[in-house]
Order: C-alpha cells, then sequence, then structure tokens
C-alpha cells in the first residue's frame, strides 16, 4: 500500500496554492494568513476522538528498533557559521522536550505540541531558518534537523506518517549528505508540522540528545518488530522548463521505502512514500540537467 497521499503524477511546474498566490499578491495578508492557520491547528488539538502522545519516561525502552545522528555543523560561509552556533542551542532545547516521549498503541505524535513554540523567552536564539530556499536568521531555527532526524527513525518503524511537509527548495549541494534528498521536513508553529500514529499494539519511545559534534536519537520499543525497512530514493535528477524564461532547475526524485520480514528475509511490501519537486537554489551539475 502507498503512503503517498497525492495524484500518481507529478505536474513539470507545480503552481503555488491560491492561499499562497493571495498572500504573494497581497502580502499584508500573511499575518492573518498565519493566524488562522495557527487557530485551525489549535481547535484540531482540541476537538475530541485523538490520542495526543504527551507522557515520557527516562528509562530506556528494552528494544532499540533504529538510531540516527546527524552533523551539527557544516562548512559554511562566516555569517552562516553563527547560524549555525544558534542552531546547536536550539536543539539542545527542542530535543530536550522530544527525548523520553511515549508513543502508546493508538496514540498520535505531534512534533509541534510536544516542542511548542520555540520564543526567546524559552531561551531559544536566532538560528538558520529557510525561508525561500535562503538561509536567513530567526529565532528558534535549525529545528528541522530534529524533525528530520524523527521522520527517518519513524520511516525505519510500522509507525504511520500522518503529516509531514517538505521544503519547497533544494537549498544546498548535497556534498556531505547521509540522507537520501527529499526525506526531510519543514516545520513551522504550528501550522507546519511532523505527525505520526502508532496503529500498532506495541509503545514506542523517542529518545533525542545533542553531544559534542552530533545530533543523536533511537526510536525505542517495548517488543521487538516483526519487520525491517529500507528507505531509498529512485528516479533522481534535475530538469529545466525550456518554456520558463528565468531557466530554473528543479529537483526530482521518489523516496521509497521496502519492507522486510525479518524471519524469512521475503520483501512484504514495496511503497511509494513520497514524490519530490523543488526548486534548486544552486548550480547542478550542467550534465545533469534536463531539459524539457
Amino acid at each position: 500500500m502507498s503512503l503517498l497521499a497525492e495524484s500518481p503524477t507529478t505536474p513539470a511546474a507545480p503552481p503555488a496554492a491560491p492561499a499562497a498566490r493571495l498572500t504573494e499578491r497581497h502580502p499584508w495578508l500573511f499575518p492573518w494568513a498565519v493566524r488562522a492557520h495557527q487557530a485551525r491547528r489549535h481547535l484540531q488539538w482540541l476537538r475530541p476522538g485523538t490520542s495526543w502522545a504527551r507522557d515520557r519516561d527516562d528509562t530506556d525502552l528494552p528494544v532499540r528498533v533504529k538510531k540516527h545522528s546527524s552533523l551539527l555543523m557544516r562548512e559554511l560561509s562566516d555569517d552562516e557559521m553563527v547560524l549555525q552556533r544558534g542552531k546547536v542551542t536550539n536543539l539542545r532545547l527542542a530535543s530536550a522536550r522530544t527525548d523520553g516521549v511515549l508513543v502508546r498503541p493508538g496514540e498520535t505524535f505531534s512534533f509541534n505540541k510536544v516542542v511548542g513554540s520555540c520564543t526567546a523567552r524559552k531561551g531559544y536564539v536566532d538560528g538558520m531558518r529557510l525561508s525561500n530556499g535562503d538561509a536567513r536568521a530567526g529565532v528558534g531555527g535549525g529545528i528541522c534537523q530534529l524533525a528530520n532526524l524523527v521522520h527517518w527513525m519513524v520511516l525505519h518503524s510500522p509507525l504511520t506518517v500522518v503529516e509531514r511537509s517538505e521544503h519547497s527548495f533544494d537549498p544546498f549541494p548535497d556534498k556531505g549528505r547521509v540522507l537520501p534528498w527529499g526525506v526531510g521536513c519543514s516545520i513551522v508553529y504550528n501550522y507546519v508540522d511532523l505527525v505520526f500514529r502508532n496503529d500498532t499494539d506495541q509503545t514506542f519511545q523517542l529518545r533525542t540528545w545533542v553531544d559534542e559534534r552530533h545530533l543523536r536519537g533511537e526510536l525505542r520499543s517495548d517488543v521487538a518488530t516483526t519487520t525491517s525497512y529500507r528507505v531509498e530514493a529512485r528516479d533522481e535528477g534535475f530538469v529545466t522548463y525550456d518554456s520558463d524564461p528565468l531557466h530554473r532547475v528543479y529537483r526530482h526524485n521518489e523516496i521509497w521505502r521496502t519492507v522486510i520480514d525479518k524471519t524469512t528475509g521475503d520483501v512484504v511490501d514495496d511503497e511509494l512514500v513520497k514524490r519530490n519537486h523543488a526548486l534548486v537554489k544552486y548550480l547542478p551539475d550542467p550534465a545533469r540537467i534536463r531539459h524539457r
């Protein structure tokens, strides 16, 4: 069964959503649109019918399902290095909020609900925040790295991803990339979120922390899972459209998840998770760009 929510074909150059086009024409509407989205999300959190994960336990559950780590600092410009140091501060605060969270059977985890609003009053500082594909200063910037880590671990488990929004730009080349491009998450409090649900009879636990050089995480469970997972990118490429007078380059791929029975080694399922199509903010190798 495919995890893909949208239609099976990716548009050549996806148009902006109507709300986005409206705020582009009338920028003064943007703050009101944000407030409307936030109010709608708060109502969703209050609405009965969803059991939200909130309990924590500092004692590890016995089975480690998946672990992952990501480097805290990349070699960028001096200004961006300052923002990266701020990002580390923000990740320490945010990872302390997600650390130990239990997701029991039937419960739903919301990244924004667990972490909360990343404000200066809570100790968050200016970090690297992506806005229209550019790195800019913003209080709480950088916590998307934590959402990326959590999402990657969840993809290697039987947990069900309910909501995940990716960046609409590809801002940096692949130098040093560990995870496939296109599995990251965009987080904006509180209406752009990472949400997953536990449809199993197991209890899962997140462990997240920051050490000297890495953001680290483990997804743990009370019992062993019966399946393992392989997540990979397919149909990777860059494309430009002859009809575009700006000659912009887009990157596309498909994220697939292969589910494997641990006992037999047989492939149980091969799932299309997501099709990605994003504007590139750097110059790729011209030999890799296809013209349409």
